[in-house]
């Protein structure tokens, strides 16, 4: 890859002024001795890192984290109050829906105001206008004003053009979030092409999978500022930990999992609060998940070894209590689920009034990469006969990383699962 730095920046910081009201605003204006009536808002403090040519990467954080002004920045949108961006290339930017169109033009009429605002000339943009077109894909809306064009079909707008003009850098702002589903899948592979191309990509989406799949390089922006840098899986494990436990979740700081660890505090998660039934004789008073080297987290590598940990107190005395499982996808369809009563992994007996943790180890299943709510359930019995003590449903989110990019179906197989012979006639 070469190494020339597309963009580069140095300590940028924006700070905003905020007021209490308007008028400490013309108080602050009209004052004689120049009296603060405001409150300074870094939005980006101090943020420095350089986006290589040819580099995809990708920018995650919070709502409020400073994604969107960092972006608005690069692109000339806003300007800096400190520091400094250096831009090397030709930038196409789809920031908020609908930026830089004018609603009372049509379609046709857009594009060639995108291109003008780019430096092409009319001559320039009639040759790409035929590709621009069959990308976009919206029918005889082309010709329509664009006010009257739903999300999706601006968006369907926006990206075609943006990614038509032959960009050096190509920035996208959650604009892919609006289309549908095959268009999303469209926008990836036309952006995979231009990174063959040596264009620099910035992707900003709430969508992690994609953002492991695609980029190089992931930028964590948390409160204005470059929280962490790196590597794709290592700094989303991060930022998931990070958001679901509060954890600092660095390879520094990893340990090997003993087999039982007992005793130990792992700060499980409180589930007290959250909706429930059962017959209440136990119940559950803590969970959560261990990665294989025994850190704290929510988010897991297919194929790797995994402890689910679940704190337990009876106020009855209860026999043979078992603890099950459940991952549901995004339209809450079972996916997964494992019971103690499956694998003979009950607890025959357990006096009133004690506490019993639990660890559950098991190899992460090779499903579809994806966000999968958590159900977990304390019983007692059998498998065909048993009483539910205490169910919690989707009581924490649990995000499953692909081992491969091999994501094009719901659930594969691991390697060493299949076997491939040839024999020739």
């Amino acid at each position: 890859m070469n190494k020339q730095a597309a963009i580069k920046i140095e300590n940028l910081t924006k700070i905003y002024k905020l007021y209490k009201s308007p008028l400490e605003r013309l108080k602050e204006a009209l004052h004689w001795h120049g009296k603060k009536y405001h409150q300074d808002f870094y939005a980006l403090k101090e943020v420095n890192f350089n986006i290589h040519r040819g580099e995809t990467v990708g920018i995650i954080g919070k709502n409020g984290s400073g994604k969107s002004t960092l972006l608005k920045i690069i692109t000339g949108v806003l300007t800096p109050t400190l520091g400094s961006v250096t831009v090397n290339g030709r930038v196409s930017a789809l920031l908020e829906l609908g930026a830089g169109f004018n609603p009372e033009y049509t379609g046709i009429e857009n594009i060639y105001f995108q291109g003008n605002l780019m430096g092409y000339s009319d001559a320039d943009m009639a040759k790409r206008l035929p590709q621009i077109i069959e990308f976009a894909d919206i029918g005889d809306f082309i010709h329509q004003p664009v006010k009257v064009y739903s999300s999706g079909m601006f968006a369907r707008l926006a990206f075609a053009v943006a990614i038509n003009v032959e960009p050096d850098i190509l920035i996208v702002d959650e604009a892919l979030s609006v289309g549908d589903i095959q268009f999303q899948q469209k926008c990836i592979v036309k952006m995979e092409e231009l990174k063959q191309k040596n264009v620099s990509i910035i992707f900003v989406s709430h969508d992690l999978q994609v953002l492991n799949k695609f980029c190089d390089t992931i930028i964590w922006l948390r409160d204005g500022v470059v929280y962490q840098q790196g590597i794709p899986e290592s700094v989303i494990n991060a930022y998931l930990a990070y958001y679901a436990y509060g954890l600092d979740y660095t390879a520094a700081n990893k340990t090997e999992l003993a087999p039982h660890n007992d005793g130990q505090d792992y700060d499980l998660a409180n589930v007290a609060d959250l909706p429930s039934f059962g017959s209440y004789y136990g119940k559950i008073r803590g969970i959560g998940i261990l990665d294989h080297h025994g850190q704290r987290t929510n988010s897991l590598l297919q194929g790797e070894w995994a402890t689910f940990i679940c704190e337990v107190e009876s106020f009855a005395d209860l026999y043979d209590v078992g603890i099950g499982v459940m991952l549901n996808n995004r339209l809450n369809v079972q996916v997964i689920t494992f019971n103690s009563y499956m694998y003979d992994g009950t607890l025959h007996y357990m006096p009133a009034n004690t506490r019993y943790r639990f660890y559950i180890k098991f190899r992460v299943p090779k499903i579809f990469p994806a966000e999968y709510t958590v159900t977990v359930a304390m019983s007692t019995g059998t498998q065909l006969n048993h009483d539910q003590q205490h169910w919690l449903d989707n009581a924490m989110v649990l995000n499953i990383m692909s081992c491969d990019h091999n994501d094009a179906c719901y659930v594969t197989l691991y390697k060493n699962e299949v076997e491939y012979r040839y024999e020739q006639l």
